[in-house]
């Protein structure tokens, strides 16, 4: 069995049809027939059923290429690795991040890191809080930044720095809102407002209905977006109120509103570092890794 038979095979699996596998391969499509002709000749299986001019996994060529796809990722994964240890300072890291820290927190970080290693390259991905903590276990991820960091998940460590840092949620409201103008609101002064809030299954929304359910109310939501951007201009368009983390506003507010202080309760949340506990950290990424908890350090002395 030899990789480029895999490689062809899977190329096809995911293709469904051999001519645009080739096609996609930039090789003929008669090599491709015949590599898979000669795995499956070697395998004694039919890997795929033809269907006129398309292709279809077999029971057995599903669970072939279920195994092949994990195979190709240890393979990636170790050509990597031997680049990274021949040279560090110029390998990739693959980061996930939620939306709340896409505009500030994370750019920030690269561009100060990038100063110090400038060839080190960066694999970008903004996911939500599940599909982070799913993808640093099962490696798609390096690391993720994220808020909060998750204390019980057992394959994952958050070391001791772990928390970069602790991030305020904060209200902001049109700049024609009765509020407006106080220098800091209760929440319970906000149980009949309008919110504009991230979808049920956004970590974000559940530190505010959990902050509001401790106070007895629940959250009257009218409208939701899927990232911190639109979530503003909703606030901006009149649309309602919402709690939103501090950072997300370093750069400024959207046009006419304003951000208040929440107090009675005071509402935050922790932003960490997620990496796996059961892989072992590539230099290039360890090398990123440290930077970060001396670069927040630094900045929380300067109280970012």
């Amino acid at each position: 069995m030899e990789l480029r038979q895999i490689q062809y095979f899977m190329e096809v699996a995911k293709r469904e049809h051999v001519t645009e596998a080739a096609t996609a391969l930039h090789v003929a499509q008669s090599a491709v027939s015949r590599q898979i002709f000669n795995l499956e000749n070697e395998l004694g299986v039919n890997l795929f059923i033809r269907e006129g001019r398309n292709v279809k996994l077999t029971m057995i060529g599903q669970m072939f290429l279920e195994h092949m796809e994990q195979a190709v990722k240890v393979i990636d994964e170790a050509q990597r690795e031997i680049k990274e240890y021949l040279d560090p300072m110029k390998g990739t890291i693959r980061i996930g991040f939620p939306s709340s820290l896409a505009a500030y927190t994370l750019p920030t970080s690269i561009s100060a890191f990038r100063e110090h290693y400038p060839q080190v390259k960066f694999q970008l991905k903004q996911s939500t809080y599940k599909e982070l903590i799913e993808g640093v276990m099962n490696g798609e991820f390096d690391m993720a930044l994220i808020g909060p960091v998750p204390k019980h998940e057992k394959k994952i460590v958050g070391t001791t720095l772990f928390t970069l840092f602790t991030d305020n949620i904060v209200a902001l409201l049109p700049s024609s809102h009765p509020l407006a103008k106080q220098s800091a609101i209760k929440l319970s002064q906000l149980h009949e407002e309008s919110f504009v809030l991230f979808p049920k299954e956004y970590i974000l929304r559940e530190i505010i209905v959990q902050a509001c359910e401790q106070l007895g109310f629940q959250p009257k939501v009218s409208f939701e977006g899927v990232d911190i951007d639109s979530i503003k201009g909703l606030v901006s368009a009149g649309l309602g109120i919402t709690l939103i983390p501090e950072i997300t506003l370093v750069d400024g507010f959207p046009r006419s509103t304003v951000k208040v202080p929440i107090i009675e309760p005071e509402v935050s949340r922790t932003v960490g570092v997620i990496i796996p506990r059961e892989r072992k950290m590539l230099p290039t990424v360890r090398l990123f890794y440290d930077f970060l908890k001396d670069f927040f350090s630094i900045l929380d002395r300067y109280q970012m």
